[in-house]
C-alpha cells in the first residue's frame, strides 16, 4: 500500500516547510526552496519492493540540493535512478551539469553533493536502493552520475519500460516476489552504471575539468585583492551564472572558496613565526584582505580565535616543541 503525502490540507504559509520535511524524510535530507510566486502544491506516493523504494513526486517548480553538511549529518548511502515523467530538470553532481528532459533517466549518489532544479511543475519517479546492494565500483558510479541518460535507444530503452511497469505494480507483490524483483533491479542498476561509466570517461568530463581549472586559478591568484567570481568567469570565458552553477555540486560557493583559501594561507603564514615576523595586517593585506577588521572577523569565525591569538598559540606550541627536543 502506498504511503501518500500531500500539501492539500496544509495552510499555504506552511506548505514549503511541510514539503521540505516530507522530501527529507521520504528520500534523503535535502534543502528545498520553491521557485514560483504562488501557493505551492506537491504530493508524493511511496512504495516498497524488497530493498527498493519507489517514490512518485508531482510538484510545483522548486530546487532541491543535498549539501556536504547534510551528508555529514545524515550519511545514508543510497543510489537512485530518477525518471523524468513530465517537465524538465537541471541536475548537477560530480562537476557535471545535465539538462534532463521528459523520459530521461539520471543516476544519483546520495553520499556526494547534488542538486535538482525544476523550473516548472513536474512529475518524476525515484527508485532508490542501498549502495551496499550494488556491485559497482565507486569510481564507475562517480563517472555515471551527473548525466542525462536517453531512453530512445541503448540500455535506457530497455530499463525505462521495466521501471515504469514496476512502479505501476509496486506494493502489490508478495514478499518473496518483491525480493526477487528488487534483486533484478539491483542487477539492472549495476549494468546501467557500467554502461554509463564506459561512455562518460574523464575526456568528456568538461564541467569537472573546468571546476579543477577554476580551483587552480584561485590558488594561483590569491594575492590579487580583486579576485572575485566575475574575474574568474571572464578568465575562463564563461558567464558568472554558469560559474555559480558549476560549483553548486561542490558544496561551496565561489566567493566562499576564495575566502577559505585566503584564510588558510594567512593561518599558515601566521603560524610560521621567525625573527622578523610580519604584522597581522601585513599578512592579511598580502593575501588579498583589504580591510583588517573584516579579516579579523572572518578569521575568528573560521578558527574560533583572533589572528593575534592564533599566532601566539602557534608560538607557544613551537616553544614547547623546542623545550621538549632540548630535554
Amino acid at each position: 500500500m502506498s504511503v501518500m503525502v500531500t500539501t492539500d490540507s496544509v495552510p499555504e504559509q506552511d506548505r514549503i516547510a511541510f514539503w521540505h520535511e516530507a522530501v527529507s524524510r521520504t528520500l534523503v535530507p535535502m534543502e528545498v526552496s520553491a521557485r514560483g510566486g504562488g501557493p505551492f502544491d506537491g504530493r508524493m506516493a511511496t512504495d516498497r519492493v524488497g530493498c527498493l523504494q519507489v517514490t512518485t513526486v508531482e510538484a510545483d517548480a522548486q530546487r532541491v540540493s543535498r549539501t556536504r553538511t547534510l551528508i555529514a549529518r545524515s550519511p545514508r548511502a543510497l543510489v537512485a535512478v530518477g525518471v523524468q515523467t513530465s517537465g524538465t530538470a537541471t541536475f548537477l553532481q560530480d562537476g557535471r551539469r545535465a539538462e534532463v528532459g521528459e523520459g530521461d533517466l539520471v543516476l544519483c549518489d546520495t553520499t556526494r553533493p547534488f542538486s535538482f532544479d525544476y523550473p516548472r511543475r513536474f512529475t518524476a519517479r525515484v527508485f532508490q536502493v542501498p549502495r551496499r546492494a550494488l556491485g559497482a565500483q565507486d569510481s564507475a558510479l562517480r563517472q555515471a552520475t551527473g548525466r542525462a541518460i536517453g531512453t530512445a535507444d541503448g540500455f535506457g530503452a530497455i530499463l525505462l519500460p521495466f521501471l515504469t511497469n514496476l512502479a505501476s505494480t509496486a506494493g502489490s507483490h508478495p514478499p518473496a516476489v518483491a525480493t526477487r524483483l528488487s534483486g533484478m533491479v539491483v542487477e539492472l542498476f549495476d549494468t546501467l552504471i557500467a554502461e554509463e561509466s564506459r561512455s562518460g570517461g574523464p575526456d568528456t568530463d568538461t564541467a569537472g575539468h573546468l571546476v579543477r581549472r577554476v580551483r587552480d586559478h584561485v590558488d594561483r591568484n590569491l594575492l590579487d585583492p580583486d579576485l572575485c567570481p566575475a574575474r574568474l568567469a571572464a578568465a575562463h570565458g564563461i558567464s558568472v551564472r554558469y560559474l555559480h552553477r558549476l560549483f553548486e555540486g561542490e558544496g561551496i560557493t565561489v566567493s566562499r572558496l576564495i575566502r577559505q583559501r585566503r584564510l588558510e594561507e594567512c593561518g599558515r603564514e601566521l603560524a610560521r613565526r621567525g625573527r622578523t615576523a610580519p604584522s597581522v595586517s601585513a599578512v592579511a593585506q598580502r593575501w588579498g584582505f583589504v580591510s583588517p577588521a573584516h579579516f579579523s572577523r572572518a578569521f575568528r569565525a573560521a578558527y574560533g580565535v583572533t589572528p593575534t591569538e592564533w599566532r601566539d598559540l602557534s608560538t607557544t606550541r613551537q616553544a614547547a616543541d623546542l623545550v621538549q627536543a632540548a630535554g
